[in-house]
């Protein structure tokens, strides 16, 4: 008898894994990038600053390697014990991955945000440096050689590297340069894993993101979701739910639109806005938020 068993998957020779996290100022579009790279999307993204909360684990398959990247927070001076506790989030990421990637935006110029961030990758000797300059497809080529200039001179850099997250330009590029550097391992997850962030997870995430869109500045920070929005002010809650509920419907309608193709069927989505007088401070109710 013959077997029919399929023979193992076996590692190719000079195969590299490890791990990576984007780092630069608010809106450079470090989740959007996680996201191309990745195939799907696995970090929400929106216009409002310090909108990623916590370390989200992206994983792209390539045949030389597996780049697993660690989508975090931004780094920001806090003004709360959240912000205080996002900030060591970042931290503790940074010190432990093989490789950072320095995120400049090409249709802004480099000023004092991003050389005080490049100051602060100084306290990461373990990880390895690459520039990358993004949404180059926002300005014409003469800018893209500016930026590029002016990121070099920030410092020394294992690779600078223009890309467009949306336009897909280059990121084939950007994720062999970034394997290149990752040490000779074997594959750190299953080849059909893209992401550790469960199936609730990424619900609440998408119904946050959904929130976020067309509110102004105050709610980002002040705005969780454990399949319930909870703000911290009377007066937010009223510019969630909108005249008559109408936002808290588009809230509803825009991420089923996302939930259903995640899990595969039709939901049911009933959701409801909560108080929560300044839990930005409070220790106990950032723990059972999950900070």
């Amino acid at each position: 008898m013959t077997d029919t068993t399929p023979a193992p998957e076996t590692t190719p020779e000079g195969f590299r894994a490890g791990f990576v996290s984007f780092v630069g100022r608010p809106n450079v579009g470090k989740s959007t990038l996680t996201n191309a790279l990745v195939g799907e999307k696995v970090a929400i993204t929106s216009s409002k600053p310090q909108t990623t909360r916590r370390a989200i684990r992206g994983i792209v398959h390539r045949p030389d390697g597996q780049l697993v990247i660690v989508d975090t927070p931004g780094m920001h001076r806090p003004r709360t014990l959240l912000g205080e506790r996002l900030n060591a989030l970042v931290h503790d990421t940074l010190g432990d991955v093989d490789v950072i990637g320095f995120c400049v935006p090409a249709n802004e110029k480099v000023g004092p945000g991003d050389k005080f961030i490049h100051e602060q990758l100084a306290q990461f000797p373990r990880a390895k440096k690459v520039a990358i300059v993004t949404k180059i497809d926002a300005v014409p080529r003469p800018v893209v050689a500016e930026r590029l200039l002016a990121v070099s001179a920030l410092g020394e850099w294992e690779a600078i590297v223009p890309i467009s997250s949306t336009s897909r330009i280059q990121l084939d590029v950007l994720s062999r340069e970034l394997v290149q550097l990752l040490p000779v391992s074997e594959p750190l997850y299953p080849r059909e894993m893209t992401t550790e962030e469960t199936v609730e997870a990424r619900i609440s995430e998408l119904i946050r993101e959904a929130a976020l869109e067309g509110v102004h500045d105050e709610l980002p920070h002040s705005l969780a979701v454990t399949i319930d929005d909870i703000v911290e002010r009377d007066s937010q809650k009223g510019i969630i739910i909108g005249k008559g509920g109408e936002r808290l419907q588009r809230i509803g309608a825009e991420s089923r639109a996302q939930i259903e193709p995640l899990i595969g069927r039709r939901v049911f989505l009933s959701l409801r806005v909560k108080i929560a007088k300044e839990w930005q401070r409070d220790a106990k109710q950032l723990g059972r938020l999950g900070f």
